[in-house]
This record gives structure tokens, C-alpha cells and sequence, in this order.
């Protein structure tokens, strides 16, 4: 694989890092302020929010510009918003700074994803977005376990201001490593040409409801895991180190099997999330069978990622940068949409096992919107790769490596 899309993996661990580190520090945070922790909650909020505003706009903003340029223009953005999160004197400074750095989220795996995409030889245009992917997978193994130890340690204004190094050391290598690769999608009537597409649209709404249940049980995972599961508070880190695993281990998968089939890859991993919240939501008074399901979930909804990116670009046409950053607001959307959820679950007096069966039936859901896009199609099959040689062609790809 290209240098380049190791570089583009690092830009993501970034993002990855700093978008699930204010979870874990948000106790800290809110001590600092004196603010309670239903108020911090508005940190990450106003993260999700920033990256569904800033996906389209930056996106349209910056249509004329190379990708390179781009990739370099949202990591400089990344790096000064760390900047002003680390120093930020009030609470409403922080809130705005992580605004700023939602902003960033969407436009960056837009633009990462059809680079690694452009870069990659044929037959392994989605192991390439898997790639990139993998680093917001490994943010969750390294990235928010150490920087929630440090932030706990010696104050979370060190832990954002090492992450805004990670957006300088990413800007100099993109600069040096990253070739020049131009916009070839039109203007920016033909980026918004690709919402006049039924399938992007059907697209965008398999990842609103389909990966929905992932953040239903995510957001309540650790309620989930000392009130239920019996397990103490400071095992949740490492429970969540096992999601990260997981998820990790599907994206690498996920992006060989986009390469092998994008629509029976995305049934795969809806079907095989939704058994595993049914089990998880079963056995949750159980800690080896809670762990393993935590796992599994994790795995199967990220062995998607690839895949259903892959079915934005090409269901797109010529929007394929619009496509790509729109999903990243798609995703927000859902992690927005799955705590909802969730929390209606839990105040309905379900208990704090209930998110998971919430997320079964949305991935059965999901499913359900996978099916009905698949029929629309004109083909009868889900948007066809066109970077993906045939099965003959593959076989002669192999040989010939």
C-alpha cells in the first residue's frame, strides 16, 4: 500500500483520538469549569455537530482546490483548534473549539478516503479506504486509553495539546509524501448533482438506521457494564480497549471483502450486529459473555466501513468527495440518533441492557433498507464498483503479483 495512505491513517488516528478522548476526560473537563456533567456533555455534542455542518460546507467551500491541498488546509485547522482547546479559558471557549474541530472530521475522510481510493492499484480501492480507517480503529486501542491516563495524570489540556502535534507531524508529511491529486468530479454543481441521486440518499439512510444500534449501546456501554455486568469502574477502559480490538480487526477484513462484494459485505455485518446485541442484550448479567459480545458487535459493524463508504462514491457518480464527507455527517447523525434512543430505552424503565435490543432491531432495520435500495436499483444489485475488476480479471491480478 502507498505511503501516502499510512499518512492519511495517521490524519484519521487524530481525529479518532480526539473525538472519543473527551469521553473519557469528561469529568475532568467539567471539573475545571465547575459545570455538572449533563453541561459537558455539550463538548461532544458540539463535536458531532460541527462535523455535520463542516462535511458539505468545507467540502463545497474547497471544491476547486487539489486534494492535497485540502488534506493540508483541514490538519492545520485540526492542529489550531487543539490549540485553542488546550488553552481555552472558559467553557464556552472549549465548546466553540471543539465546534472547530468537528468541522474538520467530515471533509478530512471525504477527501482521505477518494485519495487512498485514487492511489490504490486495482482490485484494492477498498482495502485502501480500509486503511485509513484503521486508524480511527486503533485511536481506540492507543490513542483514547493513553490519552485518557495522561489526562487523568497531569490534566486533560496536555492530552489535546499532544493531539494537535499529531496534526503537525500529519501536515508536514502530507506536504512531503502526499502526491498532487486534482479535483475530477466538475465544479461544485456536479459535487451537489450527487444529492439528486436516489441511492446516495438510500445510502446515507442504511447508515443512519443500520449503524444507529453501534452508538445505542456505545453510549451507555459503561452503565451497562457496572450496573448490570457486575464489573468495576476501572475495567471499563479496558472493555473499551477490546471494542477498539474489535473494530479493528473488522475494518481490516471489511476492506477485502469491500473489494469482494460491497452489498453481501453490508448484509454480512448488519445481520451478524444484529445476533450479537440480541446476545449481548441476553447475557449481560454474564462478564465473559458481555465482553465477547462487546467484541463481536464492535467487529461487525466496522467490517461495514469500507463497503458502505465504497457504495456512497460510486451511487455518487461525479460527487464522490461530496459523497464520502456526507457520510461522515451521516455517521454523527447516527451516533446522535442511537443515544437518543438509547437514553428512551432506559427512562422507559428497560434497564440499562435494554440499548442493545434497541440496536438489534435497528440493524434489522438497516437491513430492511439495504434490501429496498438493492431493489430499487436499476441492475437489481447494489451500485457497481467500477474500480473492482472482475472475478477473472482478479484472479490474473494475483497471478500476475
Amino acid at each position: 500500500m502507498p505511503l501516502a495512505v499510512w499518512i492519511l491513517a495517521v490524519g484519521a488516528f487524530g481525529f479518532g483520538t480526539t473525538e472519543f478522548l473527551s469521553m473519557g476526560l469528561l469529568p475532568e473537563m467539567a471539573a475545571t469549569f465547575g459545570v455538572d456533567i449533563p453541561t459537558a456533555g455539550w463538548l461532544i455534542t458540539a463535536y458531532a455537530l460541527g462535523v455535520v455542518i463542516g462535511a458539505p460546507t468545507l467540502t463545497a467551500l474547497a471544491h476547486r482546490w487539489s486534494r492535497k491541498r485540502v488534506l493540508i488546509a483541514l490538519m492545520v485547522l485540526f492542529t489550531l483548534a487543539h490549540v485553542a482547546t488546550a488553552a481555552a479559558p472558559t467553557f464556552e471557549t472549549l465548546v466553540a473549539a471543539r465546534l472547530v474541530n468537528g468541522l474538520a472530521h467530515g471533509t478530512f475522510f471525504g477527501a482521505a478516503a477518494v485519495v487512498a481510493r485514487t492511489l490504490a492499484a486495482p482490485g484494492f480501492q477498498g482495502r485502501a479506504t480500509a486503511l485509513v480507517f484503521t486508524g480511527l480503529t486503533v485511536a481506540n486501542i492507543v490513542g483514547v486509553p493513553t490519552g485518557t491516563f495522561l489526562g487523568q495524570q497531569l490534566g486533560w489540556r496536555l492530552s489535546f495539546a499532544l493531539i494537535g502535534l499529531i496534526g503537525v507531524v500529519t501536515v508536514v508529511a502530507v506536504a512531503l509524501a502526499v502526491p498532487r491529486v486534482e479535483q475530477s468530479e466538475g465544479g461544485l454543481r456536479a459535487q451537489f448533482a450527487a444529492f439528486g441521486r436516489g441511492q446516495l440518499w438510500m445510502t446515507l439512510l442504511i447508515t443512519l438506521v443500520g449503524f444507529a444500534g453501534t452508538f445505542t449501546v456505545l453510549s451507555y456501554i459503561a452503565p451497562m457494564l457496572t450496573e448490570v455486568t457486575g464489573l468495576a469502574t476501572g475495567a471499563v477502559p479496558w472493555v473499551m480497549v477490546v471494542f477498539g480490538v474489535g473494530a479493528t480487526a473488522g475494518n481490516v477484513l471489511g476492506g477485502r471483502l469491500a473489494d469482494w462484494s460491497v452489498p453481501r459485505t453490508l448484509a454480512l455485518g448488519l445481520a451478524g450486529q444484529g445476533v450479537l446485541f440480541v446476545l449481548l442484550f441476553t447475557l449481560a448479567e454474564h462478564p465473559v459473555a458481555a465482553v465477547l459480545g462487546i467484541l463481536g458487535f464492535s467487529f461487525f459493524g466496522f467490517v461495514m466501513s469500507a463497503s458502505i463508504v465504497s457504495r456512497a462514491i460510486h451511487s455518487a457518480g461525479g460527487g464522490a468527495s461530496m459523497a464520502s464527507a456526507s457520510m461522515q455527517a451521516a455517521f454523527n447523525s447516527a451516533n446522535a440518533v442511537g443515544a437518543v434512543l438509547g437514553g428512551l430505552a432506559i427512562d422507559a424503565g428497560f434497564g440499562f441492557a435494554s440499548p442493545a435490543l434497541v440496536a438489534a432491531a435497528l440493524s434489522v432495520a438497516g437491513l430492511g433498507v439495504l434490501a429496498w435500495a438493492t431493489r430499487l436499483d436499476v441492475s437489481g444489485r447494489a451500485p457497481v464498483d467500477p474500480d473492482v475488476p472482475s472475478r477473472r480479471r482478479r484472479r490474473e491480478l494475483a497471478r500476475a503479483a
